[in-house]
């Protein structure tokens, strides 16, 4: 099966698709909001509520495209490579709670979304450099031998 293909499909019959759901699989962060189904052999993790998934899809994106220097990549609707993705996800994830909390440990993502957004209401204010910075402190790729 053509994954590009698959792709397009699956975002198109389940809307509620978690962005951060690679790193939900890998165990570096967690999500009381996150939801796991099966679709053609594959395991899935979609979010339980509209509005908090279109949050975080949000928060992804802006994530990706702070990260852009970061991973070499200069457009934000180009693919990357998992390792990259992994590096967005679970970096930017424990980088923002540790400029949030100054402790990279996500517990629950949907309380972190919460609470970066009630101390900067706009996401535009978050200080992405500095979770950008935080985030190559707190999370390390696997390195080949």
């Amino acid at each position: 099966m053509d994954e590009a293909a698959f792709r397009q499909t699956l975002e198109a019959t389940h809307p509620l698709l978690c962005p951060f759901g690679k790193a939900l699989f890998s165990g570096c962060v967690a999500c009381s909001q996150a939801g796991r189904m099966n679709l053609a052999e594959r395991e899935l993790i979609v979010c339980r509520v509209a509005g908090l998934q279109q949050r975080c899809v949000r928060m992804h994106d802006a994530l990706r495209h702070n990260f852009g220097f970061a991973i070499h990549t200069l457009h934000d609707d180009a693919p990357i490579p998992h390792g990259q993705e992994m590096r967005i996800q679970c970096g930017g994830l424990r980088g923002l709670q540790d400029v949030l909390r100054g402790d990279a440990e996500v517990t629950d993502v949907d309380e972190l979304m919460r609470a970066a957004l009630q101390r900067w209401p706009e996401e535009g204010d978050i200080p992405y450099s500095e979770v950008v910075h935080a985030a190559r402190l707190h999370y390390q790729g696997r390195h080949s031998r």
